[in-house]
């Protein structure tokens, strides 16, 4: 295979994760909308509501805000202080990007360990979130997303190396 078609497929793979991504985003989104408002439709007007609602929003919060820091990942949109950047000249710049690629990697992915080792807990437990849906299955996105988030930013930091080995060569 060249590598022309190489990066043809590899394009259209992440062109279509990246779709995944967003209408996963939207579908949490919107159903989440969806459940609240019926939640409150019912307890208003007919006097019951579904008794696991609540916790059911309660977890598409959870995974609307981790895939949402996904999306923002991907977008580059992060939180991002940059005043020491702002006076540092441009190969400054990317060697301080680097750095903080690097650190914010290794955060992603302690905490992508810990959290998979606190989702491990949770499935030995084996206690329901609503349902019957096990707690583990709901915690499920903590470690997914802190994964590709921190697989983001080591791609990040390789493009950084790259950059900096480019101008310095």
């Amino acid at each position: 295979m060249n590598s022309d078609r190489a990066h043809s497929v590899l394009h259209r793979i992440h062109s279509a994760l990246v779709q995944v991504e967003n209408w996963i985003l939207v579908f949490t989104l919107f159903s989440m909308i969806l459940i609240a408002v019926m939640q409150i439709l019912l307890r208003n007007f007919f006097g019951f509501g579904i008794i696991w609602a609540e916790t059911l929003v309660r977890m598409l919060v959870l995974w609307t805000a981790l895939i949402g820091a996904m999306v923002a990942t991907r977008q580059s949109k992060h939180i991002n202080i940059d005043i020491i950047t702002r006076f540092a000249s441009e190969r400054g710049r990317t060697v301080i990007n680097a750095l903080a690629n690097l650190f914010t990697a290794i955060v992603c992915l302690v905490v992508m360990y810990y959290s998979v080792v606190f989702v491990a807990l949770e499935y030995e437990d084996g206690s329901p979130a609503f349902a019957n849906v096990p707690n583990w299955l709901c915690e499920a996105i903590i470690p997914f997303a802190f994964l590709i988030m921190g697989g983001r930013y080591v791609i990040a930091f390789a493009v950084n190396i790259v950059h900096i080995t480019r101008k310095t060569a």
